[in-house]
């Protein structure tokens, strides 16, 4: 701890966003960065906690006083080496974590004002990658074992990069043109830059983890055929991989989205939000749509359903492509505005009023919204019909129970946009070499969680494998 009067003398300070008229008119980052000197000044602030919430409230375990300290010392080379010890890919969560630590800091507690962890981890990284401190690893000693891993998304890309280092082969079936899974597909580039995560691959693939794109696995049972998803799996990665493995890794996310069964959902102009934030990343990296395929919100009044990331990611993407405006609806109520709370106190991450860059961008935001009907014309989306809601105590307990408030009425809209989730994914009963990661064990959730769990699962993996050899 270089300076232990930091945090009395110097104020948070966040890089902020581009200039809003700059920035909706490109899908580059809109986070800006401080300079070396503010960044090493921002990681003095550091308190060296004798019981750090930080390293409690992250999922990965990340040491944040340890690297933060060599941050500010300027040692860049160990801030990264103390980074990687818990956090594989650091440049991922640099821009896209909500930072659990940051709430959970006792800075947090005392004035709101935590430690800028997830910048200077970035800042960190970014610093390495320029220098030559991260390089491939070219020591790798081979164990004579391989495991398969299905999905390339962050949870399968913490365990394939971890069972690598372990010296296991590694082969990574994807079933895209490319790796990432929703780093890729879903986030959007202008809060990840798609040539952050192919820096990442290219890394990987130079240490020999083996990348097969394309390569869908029977995950459910074929048509007419008895055999379980158990039995085809094994079977299918020794043809696609040419070879047999001794263990395999699903880390297949949660690829179906929550639909909203309502009248009218069959109306053009209805979509799930991937279809539009998928499509666009891929047009971005070159591919090109018909016409009658393009999901744009150009010229069009536009309607989020479902008030998370991924609905704010809808509404970024939609002032870029040009749309005439964005409402965003929600059913639950309205979060607590503010730096605290009530239910959930410090050290627990707060359910508060988050507004995003892209809110920021221009949106009407609404809550306590059910959705009725869709409503169109020849066939072509105009409307949506919804209704007012209040949420009252059930007498039984459990969920509340909803009702109706005041008269349904009529939001405009060319273009619905459903993000409301994903459904969690069941599996059948695999054998004992089969592992599941990520999202596709426990539903959606943060990319931090589902490294973790990669990593976790690679350690299971060893264990079960080393008790063999």
């Amino acid at each position: 701890m270089g300076n232990p009067k930091a945090f009395l003398e110097i104020h948070r300070q966040e890089a902020g966003y581009r200039p809003i008229h700059d920035r909706i008119h490109d899908f580059g980052e809109v986070e800006q960065t401080l300079s070396t000197r503010e960044r090493k000044l921002q990681a003095s602030r550091c308190m060296d906690c004798g019981v750090p919430f930080c390293h409690w409230a992250c999922p990965l375990g990340n040491k944040a006083p340890e690297w933060n300290d060599a941050l500010y010392k300027g040692d860049f080379e160990l801030a990264y080496q103390l980074l990687n010890t818990t956090n594989p890919f650091p440049e991922f969560t640099g821009r896209i974590c909500p930072a659990l630590c940051e709430k959970a800091c006792v800075l947090n507690r005392f004035n709101h004002e935590p430690t800028t962890n997830r910048e200077d981890e970035a800042a960190i990284t970014e610093m390495a990658f320029q220098e030559g401190f991260i390089q491939p690893k070219t020591d790798i000693v081979r164990n004579g074992k391989k495991v398969a891993v299905i999905g390339a998304g962050p949870a399968g890309l913490a365990a394939a990069n971890d069972l690598n280092h372990m010296g296991y082969t590694v082969t990574v079936f994807e079933k895209n043109e490319a790796a990432g899974g929703l780093l890729r597909y879903g986030i959007p580039n202008f809060k990840l830059n798609k040539a952050v995560i192919d820096r990442r691959i290219a890394l990987l693939e130079q240490e020999g983890i083996e990348f097969k794109y394309g390569v869908s696995l029977p995950l459910t049972p074929s048509k007419g055929s008895g055999d379980t998803d158990a039995q085809q799996l094994p079977l299918f990665l020794e043809r696609a991989g040419g070879e047999a493995f001794d263990a395999i890794v699903i880390a297949s996310g949660t690829p179906t989205a929550r639909d909203l069964k309502a009248p009218g959902r069959e109306l053009k102009g209805v979509h799930f939000a991937l279809d539009m934030l998928s499509q666009q990343n891929r047009v971005l990296a070159g591919m090109e749509f018909s016409k009658d395929e393009r999901v744009t919100a150009k010229g069009k009044d536009v309607l989020v359903i479902g008030g998370g990331d991924t609905g704010s990611d809808c509404i970024g993407t939609a002032h870029r492509q040009g749309c005439k405006s964005v409402t965003q609806i929600e059913i639950m109520p309205k979060p607590v505005e503010g730096p605290e709370d009530p239910q959930n106190p410090w050290p627990e991450w707060p359910r508060t009023l988050k507004t995003t860059s892209s809110h920021e961008e221009g949106c009407t935001r609404r809550w306590n919204i059910n959705t009725l009907e869709f409503l169109g014309k020849d066939g072509k989306l105009t409307g949506v019909k919804v209704q007012e809601i209040d949420w009252k105590p059930n007498p039984e307990g459990g969920r509340p129970i909803m009702v109706e408030k005041g008269k349904p009425e009529i939001i405009k809209a060319e273009l619905v946009l459903l993000a409301m989730g994903f459904l969690k994914p069941e599996h059948p009963a695999y054998g004992n070499n089969v592992f599941v990661c990520g999202d596709a064990a426990n539903g959606a959730s943060l990319v931090v969680r589902a490294m973790a769990s990669g990593r976790q699962t690679a350690q299971k993996v060893n264990s079960f494998l080393s008790a063999k050899m």
